[in-house]
């Protein structure tokens, strides 16, 4: 099948749409589809290029603004966009069109889908919930657009029940229709160098450091904890919040025993868990949490956020431990407790390990193609009809 994968966002950055977009077009790619890929131009741009083998298109996405001068500057900017998503659209001509993360990359690829009768498929990552700019709480236009392309869409996935669950609650989605493709991860990826700074032992927690991720709830509960001297809390990414966080373990009175290592990449992260005695997931709400894969995947004991999507995969006791991280106590407690008892930390990183195993990238790309199928075989169904 020809496949064209419309994602928020893509390689250089880095993030867990981006990690999932990647594997996926590589995987189709590699089963011997026609894959490309569609993102958003940061910069209004316009440009060709591949990754991985596949070919990435850099498109601009302008939206109206409320302003004068914003709505000036769209009507100015918008033919030459809507323009080059439609000579994107001609140079591959895709019998689907799969958008990854509703923003603007979801606006103009529904537009084109109903021009081009091309079946759409919208695929939530939770990005109506973990969004701390809340633009789906205060953008009518983007819920508007959100709303219409549900209503238009030939199939509706999402990483957990969690956030098919919001798009029912708050977005029109029919109870029932959407289906849940959980996330996936690189089972063999190449573990690098430990960054400077990081060694001995750890409790290691990464991801991008935003309020929604609930590193500061984890720096507080660390420090509640009342851990060994030679145990520190190592935090992998960077992002908006690193400033104030690294302020927050200062006024904490946990000089070095806090070590903000800023962005890693792949292999790094995979040392950073590999060598952890613990690996947390703090956050305030997690669509799914590529990040607790990652803990399994290392064999490292997992705490995972109560809050969205862990809950629908992780089970509490067996495989990992579900603690609010609102409670900076009952975090605190689970870090001392796991700490305390190596036996019972290696007892869940075994399990975890083997849990993972279930989630490999493969099958989330087998799910994506009985979706794919299904939807050729209608249209087969319907063009035969239309013939008689």
């Amino acid at each position: 099948m020809r496949i064209a994968l419309a994602t928020s966002s893509y390689d250089p950055y880095v993030g867990g749409v981006e990690e999932h977009v990647r594997n996926v077009a590589r995987i189709l790619r590699n089963r011997g589809h026609d894959v490309v890929v569609w993102t958003i131009d940061r910069d209004g741009g316009h440009a060709i290029r591949r990754v991985d083998g596949v070919e990435v298109r850099d498109l601009p996405a302008p939206l109206p603004a409320r302003s004068l001068r914003g709505m000036f500057a769209f009507g100015l900017r918008v033919p030459l966009a809507a323009l080059r998503w439609r000579r994107a659209f001609r140079a591959h001509r895709p019998d689907v069109i799969h958008v990854h993360c509703f923003g603007p990359n979801g606006t103009y690829a529904r537009v084109l889908a109903k021009r081009t009768r091309t079946p759409l498929v919208i695929t939530a990552h939770g990005e109506t919930l973990a969004d701390d700019a809340g633009v789906f709480t205060h953008s009518r236009f983007a819920v508007d657009s959100l709303r219409k392309g549900l209503t238009a869409a030939a199939a509706v996935t999402g990483c957990s029940e969690a956030a098919l669950d919001d798009l029912v609650a708050r977005f029109g989605l029919a109870q029932g229709r959407g289906v849940v493709v959980f996330n996936g991860i690189d089972l063999d990826e190449p573990v690098g160098d430990l960054p400077d700074g990081v060694g001995g032992r750890y409790i290691s927690a990464v991801g991008r450091l935003q309020r929604m991720k609930g590193f500061d709830l984890l720096i507080e509960a660390f420090a509640r904890a009342r851990l060994p001297d030679d145990v520190r809390l190592v935090i992998g990414g960077g992002g908006s919040e690193l400033g104030e966080l690294r302020r927050q373990a200062e006024r904490l009175g946990l000089g070095d025993r806090v070590v903000l290592t800023g962005w890693l990449d792949r292999a790094a992260v995979a040392a950073v868990r590999q060598g952890s005695a613990v690996g947390v997931m703090p956050s305030r709400f997690e669509s799914f949490g590529i990040a607790a894969l990652e803990v399994w995947r290392a064999g490292s004991a997992l705490i995972a956020t109560t809050h969205g999507g862990p809950p629908e995969f992780v089970t509490d006791g067996e495989d990992g431990l579900l603690v609010d991280p609102l409670d900076p106590d009952s975090l605190a407690a689970a870090l001392r407790d796991l700490i305390a008892d190596p036996a019972r930390a290696a007892a869940l990183g075994e399990a975890g390990a083997r849990r993972v195993r279930s989630f490999s990238w493969d099958r989330t790309v087998d799910a994506y193609e009985g979706v794919y199928r299904e939807l050729a075989g209608a249209q087969a169904e319907t063009a035969e009809t239309d013939m008689t």
